[in-house]
Order: C-alpha cells, then structure tokens, then sequence
C-alpha cells in the first residue's frame, strides 16, 4: 500500500503542473460549500479532468473537523469584503441565534466560494513550487 501510495504521488510519469492542479482542486472542493458531497463531487470530477484522484483527495481532506472553525470562520469574514455596509460580524460576545444565522448565510457562501478559489490557487502554487524544488534536489 505504502508504495502503490508513494507511486501515486512522485510518479514521474506524470507532470507536475497535473499534481499541483489537483492539489489545488482538492483544496478547493474541500472548502466550497456543498456540504457532504464535497468528496463525491472532487473524486468525480478528478476523473472527468484526468487529475491525480490520490492527491485530489488528500487535498480534499483540508476540511476535517479541527479546521471547520477557522474554515467557517475565514469563509464568514471574506464573504464580509462582497457584502459592504451590510456585512454582519459575529461577536462572541453576543447570543448566537438562528436569525443571525439565517441573515448571514450568504456572506457565508460568497466567503466560502471566494476562499475555496484563492485557497485553491495558492496550494496548487504551493505544490508546484514544492515540486520543481524537489525534483531539483533529487536530480
């Protein structure tokens, strides 16, 4: 299992900008708001676009439970930037009620579709950059 995993991952037989691209698709199905089908919908449209289903997945995983608050919370706060004057801002300070919820909800979605893509974005660098540094050093 450990070298099908490792054959997967560092296949040379693939190119790094595939690897870096799903990467960056698992990053952002991770984060984009359909909730409990986010896997479903990654594992198939990696198939659809011939993406590296592995990392796709690992990527997807960004969504586990410890990040879901920093998640919901970053979504909520750049949703804030499309919604101007009539942003709403949670304070902890305040009784969280379903109303409040209700009246945020598309801040929160326009937030988590906006992180889904720049998060997306950044990790696929981030993987692209990390891979032609280290196919550098292994060489």
């Amino acid at each position: 299992f450990r070298k099908s995993l490792y054959e997967q991952l560092f296949s040379p037989l693939e190119p790094d900008w595939i690897k870096a691209a799903s990467v960056g698709f698992g990053v952002f199905m991770g984060i984009f708001p359909v909730w409990g089908f986010q896997m479903i919908i990654a594992i198939a449209l990696a198939f659809a676009f011939r993406l590296n289903k592995v990392l796709v997945i690992l990527a997807a995983n960004i969504s586990i439970p410890p990040m879901m608050p920093l998640i919901l919370f970053l979504s909520h706060l750049t949703g804030s930037i499309w919604m101007g004057d009539d942003a709403q801002y949670f304070l902890f300070s305040e009784e969280l009620t379903l109303e409040r919820v209700k009246t945020s909800f598309v801040q929160y979605v326009l937030g988590a579709v906006t992180l889904a893509i720049l998060a997306g974005i950044f990790f696929a660098g981030l993987a692209y950059a990390g891979l032609k540094i280290f196919r550098k050093q292994k060489v």
